[in-house]
């Protein structure tokens, strides 16, 4: 498995990974804005014979970086590859200045919760029906870098 920045010519793959991953998937012009116009997010993919499996977005600012979003097929979880992009997303922002990363999850997402705890996040507080597919409320969660 490789990991390396996402290109334009990685949006169909990512697209495909967003749809299997999230019931209110961002659109294909979302991710060109993030990675052509947002001069503060970093976003990397994971590949499998060169195939993009996964993908992990992070805005960087100042001194805090925020996890947007981390994504795998479903038919490659369970592998770590979700770990292996959030250590390389946090060693990025760690390279650049960032002391602290935060990211939002959902409250049933329990797999999830056991990574980013794994990883050193800490709980942090609950956004009130943050998901507008469903009005769940989304756990903040915190790590020191």
């Amino acid at each position: 498995m490789d990991i390396r920045f996402m290109t334009i010519d990685d949006l169909d793959a990512v697209m495909e990974i967003e749809h299997e991953s999230f019931t209110i998937p961002w659109n294909r012009d979302a991710f060109i804005n993030e990675i052509q116009q947002n001069h503060l997010s970093t976003y990397i993919v994971i590949e499998d014979e060169q195939r993009v499996v996964g993908y992990c977005g992070v805005w960087l600012v100042v001194d805090e970086a925020h996890i947007t979003n981390v994504a795998v097929l479903p038919s490659y979880r369970g592998l770590g590859l979700g770990e292996d992009l959030m250590r390389r997303i946090m060693d990025i922002a760690k390279e650049v200045g960032a002391r602290v990363m935060t990211l939002e999850v959902r409250v049933s997402n329990q797999a999830a919760q056991h990574l980013y705890r794994k990883l050193g996040f800490q709980d942090g507080g609950i956004r009130k029906r943050y998901y507008s597919d469903n009005q769940e409320d989304a756990l903040v969660m915190w790590v020191n870098l």
